[in-house]
């Protein structure tokens, strides 16, 4: 279950911390209501208690994962065999899954190919939203400002 304080992490958005718990009427029914705040988008998430794990909301990763996540973004070699097509679908999916370690494979094969030629709109677009999302949870695990994280990263901001 989810506490106040929590460090969470909102697939296609971002990370952030629960800020509330609150039981609220909406349409004659009283729930709960999850509220919490992603900073790198500067957004404020109120979702019912019953659907946090449908959305896909889960803890951030704990601090050896993300050892292990940067080990791997460093050392292992990019994926990007593909035709263009299959590989934005295969991010795509890879994105949906909101694990870190898959949107950690997004940014380092992505960025691996902008070094050999430019990306399309699409991947430069992909590339973008996971660089943010995967920044988030780095920077909130780490207790960290994003530009820091990003330099984990040895990204360019």
């Amino acid at each position: 279950m989810f506490h106040i304080g929590d460090k969470v992490f909102y697939p296609m958005h971002g990370a952030g911390v629960i800020e509330a718990i609150e039981e609220r009427e909406i349409l004659g029914e009283m729930q709960q209501y999850c509220v919490f705040t992603i900073p790198s988008s500067n957004m404020d998430v109120m979702i019912p208690m019953k659907n946090m794990r449908k959305t896909g909301i889960r803890q951030v990763v704990d601090r050896n994962t993300v050892k292990e996540i940067l080990f791997d973004f460093h050392n292992a070699e990019p994926d990007c065999q593909l035709p263009w097509k299959e590989r934005f679908k295969q991010n795509s999916d890879k994105m949906k899954t909101g694990e870190m370690q898959d949107g950690a494979e997004v940014v380092r094969d992505l960025l691996f190919r902008m070094k050999e030629k430019p990306l399309n709109a699409s991947e430069k677009q992909m590339f973008t939203n996971a660089k943010k999302i995967l920044i988030s949870e780095l920077s909130l695990i780490k207790d960290i400002s994003e530009m820091q994280a990003a330099d984990m990263l040895e990204i360019t901001h």
